[in-house]
């Protein structure tokens, strides 16, 4: 039988890790071992009360519902309330996701792009941006533009259907100040634009003088969610990686949308996920300290970097820190591969990024020791 390469696969852009293998095996070579720096998974245990929550439903056989239960609802509203300032949010205005990466990837398709009046719409991403807001567009069938501010932008993009935040921003940490995002808001609302703002980083923010703000806050949102979503995930806070757990929250009649489209497919995130997801949202301390453990990771390995020759540029915000050797950052990948140190490369995540490598801090603290060790021996 002759398989064939089906025209949607054919439309992806190239799985961006397969590019850096050979560094990846150079770097497992060496006599000391791998120190991972290039994926942002978690690598803490999932907090006890998230465990129980987990647990203590793992009995129940009936299916979930795609709209969440009650229990989660309510934990969603109070916590972007009480997390992130976000006030008078309506409970018919949620809806949990089965991890937001998946939710990312359809969300242009769900929203009817590449059909009908909206055959020819694009899709706006960051210039440096998550691949799966191009995913997203590719599955869709519609084009991807990288704009850093539309309102600002001196090309026609009127004919965008959907614009991706994403603040603090992967990879590079970057913080969107309040009014840049109110006047992005504006601009979309002024074209018809739907603003998907990915939100999952928002709880990691390093710099108290300039705190990552929701899309949903009233300072940017003028008090209106009109065509606005927010998308949070639970992998970075509360180390949910594996459970799929994130939500949408925003414009009840967009969520509705979603809603329904969602439950015809049988996008329901599972039953006892659910639970867990109540027992991370209502839990503010297992948050706090994730928090620490990433701000002192941070601390250890933005000192190595700076020790090693590296200077570091935004990272004020998120799980990563961006810098450069002012070399392609190709070569600095293969430098650290020589180290036993993998970094995921600043091309994967758009041409701007040519000359900057991504650090995850997502690694133990004994990795990250290791890396100041070896980045220190190699200045």
């Amino acid at each position: 039988m002759t398989h064939h390469r089906s025209r949607l696969s054919a439309a992806l852009p190239d799985f961006p890790w397969d590019s850096i293998a050979e560094d990846r095996e150079r770097a497992k070579s060496h006599p000391d071992g791998l120190v991972d720096l290039s994926v942002g998974s978690p690598v803490d245990p999932v907090a006890p009360s998230i465990q129980l929550a987990l647990s203590e439903a793992a009995a129940e056989p009936g299916y979930p519902t795609t709209a969440g239960t009650p229990e989660l609802i309510d934990a969603i509203v109070e916590s972007l309330s009480r997390r992130y300032g976000v006030e008078g949010l309506s409970t018919s205005a949620v809806l949990p996701v089965v991890g937001t990466k998946e939710a990312i990837a359809w969300l242009p398709t769900l929203l009817g792009l590449g059909r009908g009046e909206l055959a020819e719409a694009t899709v706006i991403i960051p210039p440096l941006a998550y691949p799966t807001y191009e995913v997203g567009a590719r599955l869709a069938g519609v084009d991807v533009v990288r704009s850093e501010n539309p309102a600002r932008d001196e090309r026609d993009l009127s004919g965008a259907g959907l614009i991706y935040l994403n603040s603090p921003s992967n990879p590079t940490g970057k913080v969107l100040e309040p009014e840049v995002l109110k006047e992005i808001v504006s601009w979309a609302r002024e074209n018809d634009v739907v603003v998907a703002s990915d939100e999952c980083y928002l709880g990691l923010n390093w710099d108290q003088s300039r705190p990552a703000r929701s899309i949903l806050d009233p300072a940017v949102s003028g008090g209106s969610v009109e065509g606005l979503i927010a998308i949070h995930s639970l992998s970075k806070t509360s180390n949910l990686a594996g459970y799929r757990a994130g939500f949408f929250a925003g414009d009840e009649e967009l969520i509705a949308e979603l809603r329904l489209l969602r439950k015809h497919a049988g996008l329901i995130v599972p039953g006892p996920i659910q639970a867990a997801m109540v027992a991370a949202l209502n839990d503010d301390d297992q948050e706090h300290l994730q928090k620490l453990r990433y701000a002192n990771r941070r601390a250890d390995l933005a000192r190595a970097l700076g020790e090693a020759g590296l200077a570091i540029a935004d990272s004020t915000g998120g799980l990563y820190l961006w810098a450069t050797r002012g070399e392609s950052g190709r070569d600095t990948v293969s430098w650290l591969a020589d180290l036993g140190i993998i970094a995921a490369p600043g091309d994967f995540y758009g041409p701007d990024g040519e000359r900057f490598v991504r650090f995850s801090l997502t690694a133990t603290d004994e990795a990250i020791s290791e890396a100041y060790r070896r980045l220190s021996a190699a200045k």
